[in-house]
C-alpha cells in the first residue's frame, strides 16, 4: 500500500500546489464532460473546453508537446461540436441525431489518423523525442523490442510511439464525436485502452486513473449511443 501511495504522490513533491489544484479541477471537468458525452447532453462541450484549455495550459507547463496538441485540437474541435450539435438541420427545428459513420466518415477519419501521426512523428523526430533514423520496419521491431522486455525502463523509451497513436485515434475520436458519430465511442475506448498504462508508464498516476474513468465511461456511452439509435432506427 504504501508503494501504491508512493506512485502516486511521487510526482507531486515537488509541484507548485497551484498545478496540483488546476490538475484536480481539469480532470474532474473532463470527467463530467465525458459523462454528459454519455448522455448525449450539449453540455460536453462547454465542459470539455474548461477542461482542455487548463491542460493546454498544464501541458505546455510540463512540456509534454503531444498531449499539448490533443488538447488545443480538443478545444478547437469542442467548439466546433457545440455549433454542430445547436445547428437546427431541417425546417421542423430537429437538431443534429446520432447516426452511424459510413464509408466517407471512415475515410475522413482514417485521413485524420494518418495525417495527425504523421505529423507528431514529424515533431517528435525534429525534437530527437524518437530516433531519426529508423524505418517503419526498424520503429516496429524498436517498440516490439522494448515492449517485450517488460521492464518499465525499458518501456519508458517507447511512449513517444504510443504517444502517437493515442495523438491520431483522439483526432479522429473528437472529430466523429463533434458530428454525433456512434462509431467516436470505438475509437475512445482504444485512446483509453493505451492511454492507462501509458500514464502509468509516465508517472502520472491520477491521470491514469482518470483515464480509466474515460474507459469505463466510454463503454457505457456507446451503450447507451446504440440503444438511442436503435430505438430511432425502429
Amino acid at each position: 500500500m504504501e508503494d501504491i501511495l508512493r506512485f502516486f504522490t511521487a510526482p507531486y513533491q515537488h509541484t507548485p500546489w497551484m498545478y496540483i489544484v488546476l490538475e484536480f479541477v481539469a480532470a474532474a471537468f473532463g470527467i463530467v464532460s465525458v459523462f454528459y458525452a454519455k448522455k448525449e447532453d450539449i453540455k460536453v462541450f462547454p465542459t470539455g473546453i474548461i477542461s482542455t484549455a487548463l491542460y493546454v495550459y498544464l501541458l505546455a507547463h510540463w512540456q509534454m508537446y503531444g498531449d499539448l496538441i490533443i488538447n488545443i485540437y480538443y478545444t478547437l474541435m469542442s467548439i466546433y461540436g457545440w455549433y454542430m450539435w445547436l445547428k437546427v438541420v431541417d425546417e421542423e427545428e430537429h437538431h443534429i441525431s446520432i447516426t452511424r459513420s459510413n464509408i466517407g466518415d471512415y475515410l475522413k477519419a482514417a485521413g485524420i489518423f494518418v495525417f495527425t501521426s504523421v505529423f507528431v512523428i514529424g515533431v517528435y523526430r525534429h525534437y530527437k523525442v524518437m530516433p531519426r533514423e529508423l524505418g517503419a520496419g526498424d520503429s516496429v521491431r524498436y517498440v516490439w523490442q522494448h515492449l517485450s522486455t517488460g521492464k518499465l525502463s525499458e518501456i519508458k523509451k517507447i511512449t513517444p510511439y504510443l504517444d502517437t497513436f493515442t495523438t491520431g485515434a483522439a483526432f479522429a475520436a473528437m472529430w466523429l464525436m463533434a458530428n454525433k458519430k456512434l462509431e467516436s465511442w470505438s475509437f475512445w475506448i482504444a485512446v483509453n485502452i493505451v492511454s492507462v498504462p501509458l500514464y502509468v508508464v509516465k508517472g502520472y498516476g491520477f491521470t491514469a486513473v482518470q483515464y480509466f474513468i474515460f474507459l469505463v465511461l466510454a463503454f457505457y456511452g456507446y451503450r447507451d449511443w446504440r440503444r438511442a439509435l436503435g430505438e430511432r432506427e425502429h
